[in-house]
């Protein structure tokens, strides 16, 4: 019987080559990796761009006389009254009705805030002021409201304004309008059916207030845009 002999092991498996280092494939790699990085740099100067462009609109402002702001935000106030067809005169200043919900015509004025450097912060202006003007009527029933506030809405649409909320109560909710234009105006609308009291407010754009100097010292407050002016009478036909 033959000797038995074992065979020669087959050499090892050769892995088939892959691509060199810096082929192709690698360089494909880093060009998509340097595009990624440049496409988020262009991103981030852009949002970069967007904050400080924002950030520049808070001290921004033109200087305007708190009576000329004022004037503008009770002209607002007067084409809505008219519209509404209201026909009572509303003195200035705030007389107590039943359950003090009473009549008010009154001129106010708010701070104006600025973003800082990156638009990321929440500081007041000096020198700022935001002026408002805020009405009121009581006893005002449901035939003139409902009507009124509709025909209210489609005039201001008409007239360039954007309507940011309009809701209709029915007969025990509030029914409200709120609307905004190009600018900085706004204003807004509330009918309480339970109380039978009707609201009004108009806001303009923040200015500075002309006789604030910077660096003048002292605390600044807006009450002082707004102490020195006074409202006209709110009455139906002034324009």
């Amino acid at each position: 019987m033959p000797e038995e002999t074992t065979p020669p092991a087959a050499p090892p498996a050769t892995p088939p080559a892959g691509p060199a280092l810096g082929g192709p494939v690698v360089r494909a790699l880093g060009a998509g990796c340097l595009g990624c990085g440049g496409l988020v740099l262009v991103a981030v100067l852009a949002l970069v761009g967007v904050l400080l462009w924002n950030a520049s609109d808070g001290t921004d402002l033109p200087r305007v006389a708190p009576r000329e702001m004022a004037d503008r935000a009770v002209r607002n106030s007067q084409e809505a009254y008219d519209v509404m067809g209201f026909t009572r005169a509303l003195q200035p200043g705030e007389e107590p009705g039943e359950g003090g919900a009473g009549t008010r015509n009154t001129l106010g004025a708010q701070y104006c805030y600025d973003g800082g450097p990156l638009g990321l912060e929440d500081r007041t202006v000096d020198g700022a002021y935001g002026m408002y003007h805020e009405w009121a009527l009581d006893q005002v029933p449901a035939g003139r409201a409902v009507p009124g506030l509709r025909r209210l809405r489609r005039r201001l649409r008409e007239d360039g304004w954007d309507v940011s909320s309009y809701r209709e109560g029915g007969s025990g909710e509030d029914w409200s309008l709120f609307v905004r234009r190009d600018g900085g105006e706004r204003m807004s609308f509330t009918w309480s059916p339970r109380r039978r009291y009707f609201t009004g407010g108009a806001t303009v754009p923040c200015a500075y207030d002309p006789g604030w100097t910077a660096g003048a010292g002292g605390f600044w407050s807006p009450d002082s845009a707004a102490g020195s002016v006074t409202p006209p009478v709110l009455a139906p036909g002034r324009l």
